[in-house]
């Protein structure tokens, strides 16, 4: 091939190259375009009716101070008798979420005024729910520690995800043109600002101070970081700043509102770190657990409870994991030796205690003092299933009934054979029986008898191997009847 048609080869191949990047171009700023629109959220915001509606929700007196004591009162209630479903619908009428809006938008904007009625309004609030379910729990004779309670005692990173996403949901939702209330009201549902208070009140009430601290903090996880999305997202759509005529007043609020976004800030991230690290603790802990304590097998009498695990997570490096194995076989010193060696090849096991409460080495009350807290444990689950375990309840009786009844029937067989002679065929079997006042289970024996007995005779038998059968099988319950 000549120089002159490598020449004239090469230009269309350099044209296929620049046509092949300005498609790719092409494509790259179409799926930009795309995306700018598709996630695009300024050009509908309406941001002067989101301002007032805030506004206006922070309001805490009259109708709004009367429908928070009612969500109040039916929160605890649902709390209480374990139900979701009551605590859901509690969720949806409370006004809590007003005053927490406000904050995040005031300090987005430098409205002083505004931050000021919402932090006097929170705290009546939080102080109202609390003060309220107290009285509740206090006075209400159930204070059963339900599910739906011990849930709201100890926050963990998935608590902080759904605030945060929570509100970014509820203000991107108030902000739109025309607002989308069922985002409103499945917000209200997931960040659960009214539980975690009626928890509050509930540890309280009942002596449980650790119940309150576990519940405030959460309470005031949802707080800090519903008002930081709120504040973000104020801050994205670039609401107009409050303009003060007063210059050097403007600036000094200005600073104030910067200098305390930044201070709700620094404890927000400082818990998103601290629930983050026990989130990764806990993980690696149950991990841990999952690749030696449970894999282990047991000889003879024992068992893990897992139930009865328990983890704790402390930054200070002082953690805890302690299982408990019940029964009387001991686990090998050497095999819980192996286990804490496996245990620091776990980065955030490394200074983490691993204590191993084998029953074998326990008394008997502390043997019962385990049993009675794996039964706190689990009480609320049971309170769920009452139907469940009524009916398990009477079957178990049933059983054990019958148990102690339990027939010899061979030995009987024979001996019944030996003695009268005029038997073909013996059965037995328990017959449920009933007067329509109980139902009681009756041990009956059938016997068949030989062709050509007289009937006075079957009956004397009758009656003869029916006080024969009470003697010998101590039960004076025992029927015998003729079959045919």
């Amino acid at each position: 091939m000549s120089e002159d048609q490598l020449e004239k080869g090469a230009v269309p191949n350099q044209d296929s190259g620049d046509e092949v990047k300005k498609d790719f171009k092409g494509l790259v700023g179409s799926v930009r375009k795309f995306l700018s629109e598709l996630l695009e959220i300024r050009t509908n915001t309406d941001a002067t009716a989101t301002k007032e509606s805030i506004i206006a929700d922070i309001t805490f007196k009259g109708h709004t101070s009367w429908i928070l004591i009612c969500s109040i009162f039916i929160a605890s209630v649902g709390l209480n008798a374990n139900s979701t479903a009551v605590v859901i619908g509690a969720m949806l009428i409370s006004p809590l979420m007003g005053p927490i809006l406000g904050m995040g938008m005031s300090l987005a904007i430098n409205d002083i005024d505004t931050l000021r009625r919402s932090l006097k309004n929170f705290t009546v609030m939080v102080v109202l729910s609390v003060v309220t379910a107290f009285l509740f729990f206090y006075l209400f004779p159930l204070r059963d520690e339900s599910s739906e309670l011990l849930a709201r005692t100890k926050p963990d990173i998935r608590d902080v995800l759904i605030a945060f996403f929570g509100g970014l949901a509820l203000v991107i939702a108030r902000a739109k043109k025309g607002t989308i209330a069922s985002v409103i009201f499945g917000v209200a549902i997931a960040t659960a600002l009214m539980p975690p208070l009626c928890t509050v009140g509930f540890g309280l009430a009942i002596g449980k101070p650790l119940y309150a601290a576990g519940a405030m903090y959460l309470f005031t996880i949802n707080t800090i970081f519903i008002g930081l999305a709120t504040f973000l997202v104020i801050k994205f759509l670039r609401f107009p700043m409050v303009r003060y005529a007063n210059s050097q007043r403007r600036r000094m609020i200005a600073r104030l509102a910067s200098i305390t976004g930044i201070l709700v800030m620094i404890p927000a991230g400082f818990t998103f770190y601290n629930v983050f690290q026990e989130s990764l603790f806990r993980k690696q802990a149950q991990q841990f657990l999952d690749e030696t304590i449970e894999v282990y097998q047991f000889n003879g009498a024992g068992r893990y409870v897992d139930n009865l695990t328990k983890i704790e997570y402390v930054d200070d490096g002082s953690s805890l994991i302690e299982v408990v194995c019940m029964g009387d076989e001991l686990i090998p010193e050497n095999v819980v030796n192996t286990w804490r060696t496996q245990k620091n090849q776990y980065s955030r096991l490394k200074n983490a205690e691993l204590h191993v409460i084998q029953g074998g080495r326990d008394d008997s009350e502390e043997k019962f003092n385990f049993v009675s807290e794996l039964y706190e444990r689990n009480k609320a689950d049971l309170l769920n299933k009452d139907e469940q375990i009524r009916l398990l309840e009477e079957e178990v009786a049933i059983l054990t009934k019958n148990m102690g009844k339990q027939v010899p029937f061979k030995d009987v067989s024979a001996e019944a054979r030996a003695n009268y002679g005029n038997i073909e065929r013996l059965g037995f079997s328990y017959q449920i029986q009933t007067d329509f006042k109980k139902l009681d289970t009756v041990p009956v024996f059938e016997v068949k008898w030989k062709q050509g007995i007289q009937n006075a005779q079957k009956e004397a038998d009758i009656k003869k191997m029916q006080t024969w059968l009470k003697i010998r099988l101590r039960d004076s319950t025992i029927v015998v009847k003729e079959v045919e």
